[in-house]
């Protein structure tokens, strides 16, 4: 037994320790959030990216509304002399829940890009459910290493054309602190190393695997999970780095739809806080700003998985935008949405930043993401943080 007490250890939006207890609460949370349907048949899942973000959403939304089996895919650290990173307890509780729902649900701890976990899981498929019918493709990582060539690619947040300046939040001991930061431009250089990591080479890979071994069942879709935002975060998010290699996931997702049997879409969710936005300059005052305007009005994660789920199940028809993306961030963009938070962005300052924007709802959130704050957790209590991976007999 490793019993400890856990504190919030770190530094900005970084924390050294998880809380397992928090990790659990939160996934209890997530799947209470859900109203069951059920269909005829349980639809088969392969969930990339299965333990954070979206892709957690995505996978207990899925689990909790229409049963789904399948297979998790995520990459995470085990509990050593730190305890376990949080991805790696909310996948334990995760995998409970789908056993508790009766869900054939495999989880895999493993490198998405290697094409060794391609091959382990393309076996797991065929042997436990002959096929799949969906996948659902929500990989946050700074960088890749291509298999095949073994070259390893490094994604940058920087700019495109010419240097770019945001406001940004950061905390110092808790305390909301105003930035204003410099973004460099990118070199070609860099624009196509985080393509290679973001865009869509990794997903397309996947498809080709699992046609290859014919393991697309009739009626497959598959969608990669992407962003557009607000004209505020533009020149650091869809104008720059980050935004070529989104364009680069909408053309891959085009040029999948064009074979037989592959109907294949990105799917445009809204703004959240989730490990990978709060690393972007811009994005944590934004969001903050964000739920200042709208308070419960900003849809969560999990409800935008449910809609997505209850769009490709059939329950509800797609939502389409004239480039045949799913538009899961309608309720971001309105025009008064987006006139409120602008007003709130040129009025904040560091006088009045604790006022204009959600600063305390941001670093609570971003706490969550570690397991902290979460209500019903004794953090003072011991707590076991050697838990094992799931696995299944």
């Amino acid at each position: 037994m490793t019993d400890r007490v856990i504190k919030p250890v770190g530094r900005g939006f970084l924390f050294l320790d998880s809380h397992p207890a928090g990790c659990v609460q939160l996934v209890k949370g997530l799947t209470e959030q859900v109203e069951a349907r059920r269909l005829e048949q349980r639809p088969v899942a392969l969930v990339i990216g299965s333990s954070s973000g979206y892709g957690l959403a995505a996978t207990i939304a899925g689990l909790a509304r229409y049963g789904i089996d399948g297979i998790g895919i995520s990459f995470e650290k085990a509990p050593a002399r730190r305890t376990a990173t949080a991805g790696w307890y909310r996948t334990a509780a995760t995998a409970a829940y789908a056993e508790e729902r009766g869900s054939d649900f495999h989880f895999i701890n493993a490198d998405a890009f290697a094409d060794t976990t391609k091959a382990d899981v393309l076996d797991l498929l065929q042997e436990k459910f002959g096929g799949v019918d969906y996948l659902i493709y929500s990989v946050a990582a700074p960088r890749r290493v291509d298999p095949r060539t073994d070259t390893t690619y490094q994604s940058a947040i920087k700019a495109i054309g010419q240097p770019a300046q945001t406001k940004s939040l950061a905390y110092d001991a808790g305390e909301p602190v105003l930035q204003e930061v410099g973004i460099e431009v990118a070199t070609d250089e860099e624009v196509a190393e985080t393509v290679a990591v973001m865009g869509g080479e990794d997903w397309s890979r996947w498809v080709d695997a699992l046609e290859e071994r014919k393991l697309l069942k009739d009626g497959f879709s598959t969608v990669a999970l992407t962003y557009i935002g607000s004209e505020l975060t533009g020149p650091i998010y869809r104008q720059g780095s980050i935004g070529a290699a989104k364009a680069h996931l909408e053309a891959t997702a085009r040029e999948l739809s064009e074979r037989d049997g592959v109907q294949a879409r990105t799917s445009v969710n809204g703004a959240a806080v989730t490990q990978a936005s709060s690393a972007i300059p811009g994005i944590g005052l934004y969001v903050s700003l964000l739920h200042k305007v709208l308070g419960d009005g900003l849809q969560t994660p999990m409800q935008q998985s449910i809609a997505l789920w209850d769009q490709l199940t059939g329950e509800k028809p797609l939502d389409l935008d004239d480039d045949g993306r799913i538009r899961l961030d309608r309720w971001e963009l309105t025009d008064d949405v987006q006139s409120a938070v602008k007003k709130q962005w040129d009025a904040v300052t560091q006088d009045n930043i604790a006022e204009v924007a959600d600063t305390v709802w941001f670093y609570e959130e971003v706490r969550r993401l570690y397991g902290f704050d979460v209500a019903g957790v004794d953090y003072e209590q011991e707590v076991e943080v050697d838990v094992e991976w799931p696995t299944k007999a």
